[in-house]
């Protein structure tokens, strides 16, 4: 699916600058700042303004089409939602799975950020119990 596609399927009305900030966001795997995409598309001899580019990324984020990661100080990435990469939880009780989103993103990017170090691949495992099975034990 192109970019016209996707803003469209989102009700998101269709211009240059939006088309811009999605594709940016969509080449690059690592969180993200505001200043980087306004500096980078102005690099790219791109007509646009910061606020253009905050309210973008609003407006993205309202649409479930990236996630905002606060990163302290009052800074922030945002990155494209991606489907595919996801973790799954298994009771350890009743061995119900449930997937989810890799939570990983907004670490490495703090990561980065504090050290300047970049991850290139990580292992998360996630164990518990489920809800029905702690309700269970208390009875």
């Amino acid at each position: 699916m192109n970019t016209i596609e996707i803003l469209k399927k989102h009700a998101i009305k269709v211009t240059k600058p939006r088309m811009a900030i999605y594709e940016l966001l969509e080449k690059e795997h690592t969180g993200i700042g505001a200043d980087y995409i306004y500096s980078t598309l102005l690099k790219e001899n791109l007509s646009i303004n910061l606020s253009t580019v905050y309210r973008t990324l609003e407006l993205f984020e309202e649409k479930n089409l990236i996630q905002k990661y606060d990163l302290g100080e009052k800074k922030y990435n945002f990155s494209l939602i991606r489907h595919g990469h996801h973790h799954i939880v298994e009771c350890d009780s009743c061995h119900k799975v449930i997937n989810l989103d890799c939570p990983m993103k907004q670490i490495e990017d703090l990561i980065t950020k504090e050290t300047g170090f970049h991850l290139t691949e990580h292992h998360l495992e996630l164990k518990g119990i489920c809800r029905d099975c702690l309700e269970k034990k208390k009875h």
